[in-house]
C-alpha cells in the first residue's frame, strides 16, 4: 500500500496546547503522502481552520466527578468510540496519534478495539489523564520530555523522547545565531502572560523591571502580553520609570519577537518551554502553581538544569525577587550567550519528524 493511499487520523483535545503540536504532525504526515482526518471536539473545531485534514470527525467526550459525573462522562466515551469506529470503516484509517485531551480518548480506544495502529504523544512532564489511562493499550509512546512523570511501569522505560512539534516560524529560528545585547546597547524583554494565571505577571513584571539600576532600565526594550484590565497600570509603571515598553494583551508576531528577543519572562506551558529551547532563548520561567500535578515545574526542569533559565515558584514570585534574578542575568553581558547556547543544547528542532517516523514505524508493524 502507498503512502498516498494511507490515511493518518490525528486525535486532539480542543486546545492549544493539545492542537497545535497535532497540526504541526499533520503537516510532516500530508507532506509524506498521508491523508489526514483530524478527531477532536467542538472547541478543537475552533483551532482546525488551517489544520491540513481532508476531513474533521467531531467526536462526542467528556470528564466529570462523582457518581452521575462519571457516568455521563462514560456514555459520552461509549458513543465517541461508535462514532470513531464509524468514521475508520468508512475512511480508512492506519494509524492513529493522539495527542490527549477528551476526543483523544474514543479515538484510541476505537482503533485499539480493531486492531489498528496506535501512538501517543504527550506535550508535558507529566503524562495527562487520557494518555495515563490509554498508555499501556498503544503502540508506541513518545513524550517532549524525558523522565515522565504518572507513566504507567509497563511503558515507563519505553517512552521515545521526540520533543514538542514546534510551529514553522519558531522552528526557523534554531538556524539562526543568537545575539547578545553589546555593551551599552538595547536590551529587548519579552513578557508572555500565558492564557492562565497570567495577573502575577500583568502586576508583578512592571514593578520588578521599574526597581531595575537606571542605567540598566535606560537600555530596556519591553513587550509585554498583559491582562486587559492591567494593561493602563503596567504601561503608566513603565513611563514612570523612563521605560520603552509596548503592552499589549495579544501579540500575534511571536515569532518575530522571540528573533529580536534577549530575554523572556512566562509561565512553563509545554509549547513555551519547547519553543524556548528551539529559539535559544534565555528565559525566567515562573510555572504556574494550580497546574495539574505541577506539570508545569517539571516542564521547566530540562531548561533550568542546562542553564537555560532560572525559576521562581510562584509562592516565591514578587516584584523584589524577579528583579533581583533579571538584574543578576542582566549584569554581566556574558549570562545570555551561556544561557541562549545551553537552551539550544536541550533543544529538538525536528520533533514533528521524529513523532512522524514512530507513526509510520507503528503503521508498517502492523503492516499498514
Amino acid at each position: 500500500m502507498t503512502s498516498a493511499s494511507r490515511v493518518c487520523v490525528v486525535a486532539a483535545g480542543g486546545t492549544g496546547g493539545h492542537m497545535f503540536p497535532a497540526e504541526a504532525l499533520a503537516k510532516v504526515m500530508a507532506a509524506r503522502g498521508w491523508k489526514i482526518i483530524l478527531a477532536t471536539d467542538k472547541r478543537g473545531q475552533n483551532y482546525a481552520q488551517a489544520f491540513p485534514a481532508q476531513k474533521i470527525v467531531a467526536l462526542d467526550a467528556a470528564t466529570g466527578s462523582g457518581v452521575v459525573g462519571m457516568l455521563k462522562a462514560g456514555l459520552a466515551i461509549i458513543k465517541g468510540v461508535g462514532q470513531a469506529s464509524t468514521a475508520y470503516n468508512a475512511m480508512g484509517c492506519d494509524v492513529v496519534v493522539g495527542f490527549g485531551g477528551y476526543p483523544s480518548a474514543p479515538a484510541l480506544v476505537a482503533a485499539v478495539a480493531t486492531r489498528r495502529a496506535t501512538v501517543i504523544h504527550e506535550q508535558n512532564a507529566v503524562l495527562g489523564k487520557t494518555n495515563r489511562f490509554i498508555a499501556a493499550a498503544v503502540d508506541t509512546v513518545a513524550a517532549a520530555f524525558p523522565n515522565v512523570g504518572r507513566a504507567p511501569k509497563s511503558v515507563a522505560d519505553n517512552i521515545h523522547v521526540v520533543g514538542n512539534p514546534v510551529r514553522p516560524d519558531i522552528r526557523a529560528l534554531f538556524d539562526r545565531t543568537y545575539a547578545a545585547p553589546t555593551a551599552k546597547g538595547p536590551i529587548n524583554i519579552l513578557i508572555t502572560g500565558g492564557s492562565q494565571g497570567a495577573r502575577i505577571l500583568s502586576e508583578e513584571t512592571p514593578k520588578a523591571l521599574a526597581s531595575l539600576p537606571a542605567d540598566i532600565r535606560a537600555r530596556l526594550v519591553v513587550s509585554q502580553q498583559a491582562r486587559y484590565e492591567n494593561i493602563a497600570a503596567a504601561k503608566k509603571i513603565y513611563a514612570d520609570a523612563d521605560i520603552n515598553a509596548e503592552v499589549e494583551q495579544f501579540f500575534d508576531d511571536m515569532a518575530k519577537r522571540l528573533s529580536t528577543a534577549h530575554l523572556v519572562i512566562g509561565r512553563a506551558g509545554a509549547s513555551t518551554c519547547s519553543e524556548l529551547a528551539v529559539a535559544a532563548m534565555p528565559s525566567v520561567l515562573i510555572p504556574l502553581k494550580i497546574a495539574t500535578d505541577d506539570h508545569q515545574t517539571l516542564n521547566a526542569k530540562v531548561l533550568v538544569d542546562a542553564g537555560a533559565a532560572r525559576r521562581i515558584a510562584e509562592d516565591d514570585f514578587s516584584a523584589p525577587a524577579l528583579s533581583a534574578v533579571v538584574g543578576e542575568i542582566l549584569s554581566n553581558p556574558s549570562n545570555l550567550a551561556t544561557m541562549s547556547a545551553a537552551a539550544k543544547s536541550v533543544a529538538i528542532a525536528d520533533a514533528a519528524e521524529r513523532l512522524a517516523d514512530l507513526a509510520e514505524a507503528a503503521a508498517a508493524a502492523r503492516g499498514r
